[in-house]
């Protein structure tokens, strides 16, 4: 379903974007935001200003390379001309080297869910 709205949400929407990073003629990385629903009211972070990156990922062979951190730098600065005060992004524990990554771009911890399974971490950056 997500591809099926993928211009609309990210490439034909004035708050979204998305970078791809491309080796060898192949796809290797790639990352995008698209505006921020809110779904998490308990976050206060509102709608206004605010969008979430979302589908970090990395090609395996192309890893610890600094790829990632240099497309978030990208996609950051694009917020940033964009208007964007505020990202958000929400991710998991056992996706292992996730929270650190995320924290080394500069997010916080704004808040981890109570559930044992999940335990969905919340973070968000002030641009």
């Amino acid at each position: 379903r997500e591809l099926e709205n993928f211009s609309k949400t990210y490439l034909d929407n004035p708050n979204g974007a998305s970078l791809t990073a491309y080796g060898n003629g192949q796809i290797i990385a790639a990352i995008g935001y698209a505006p921020y629903d809110d779904r998490f009211p308990e976050l206060g972070l509102g709608r206004e200003g605010v969008v979430e990156f979302v589908r970090l990922y990395v090609d395996p062979t192309w890893r610890r390379a600094g790829l990632a951190s240099k497309l978030c730098a990208a996609l950051e600065q694009r917020a940033r001309d964009a208007g964007m005060t505020k990202l958000y992004l929400h991710t998991h524990p056992f996706l292992e080297g996730a929270i650190g990554f995320w924290e080394r771009q500069g997010f916080s911890i704004s808040q981890v869910d109570d559930d044992p399974v999940w335990q969905t971490t919340h973070m968000s950056k002030a641009l």
